[in-house]
């Protein structure tokens, strides 16, 4: 359940998806799942976070700097298919693409009402915050495949420990 997600910045220009794309299935990578967003919303988050935590490391004229310039920029968040995340981290790594990764919980559930809702509620219940999540489902029979950032990984990775214990 625990796997690695790449993120990376692409330009926000016409053709860059699919550059990338082209890239990992010419490299036979399969991609599980993919979500994108505008960097500038990202930039927004962070921002808010900081000052949250009082550790504001901008002013808000940099701010609106940061801003402008990141949304000539869009943040891409991906699961590349099992045992092919090192070929897809080294592929990025050749092609010059500026990326990070990190641990996410993975969960394919039942496409019934409630799941999601089930899910989410463990994590609130054990006190894991969810930084954010995405998803999809290919059809009403199939298994949808959620992807959640928790902030806390081997918390959150405990709780499907504890659900194959108890079932």
């Amino acid at each position: 359940m625990v796997r690695t997600e790449i993120s990376l910045f692409l330009k926000n220009e016409p053709g860059e998806l699919g550059r990338l794309a082209t890239l990992m299935g010419q490299a036979g990578i399969n991609i599980d799942a993919l979500t994108i967003q505008d960097a500038s919303a990202y930039v927004l988050e962070l921002f808010k976070a900081r000052g949250k935590s009082l550790k504001r490391i901008a002013s808000a004229a940099s701010y609106n700097s940061m801003r402008k310039d990141s949304a000539q920029f869009a943040l891409i968040r991906l699961l590349a298919e099992d045992g092919k995340t090192n070929a897809a981290i080294d592929l990025l790594s050749q092609h010059d693409y500026t990326f990070d990764i990190m641990p996410v919980i993975a969960v394919q559930l039942d496409n019934n009402p409630g799941e999601l809702a089930r899910l989410s509620t463990k994590f609130g219940e054990e006190g894991i915050n969810i930084n954010y999540v995405y998803g999809s489902v290919a059809g009403p029979d199939a298994k949808c495949l959620f992807v959640f950032c928790p902030e806390d990984i081997d918390l959150a990775s405990k709780i499907f420990t504890k659900d194959k214990a108890d079932g």
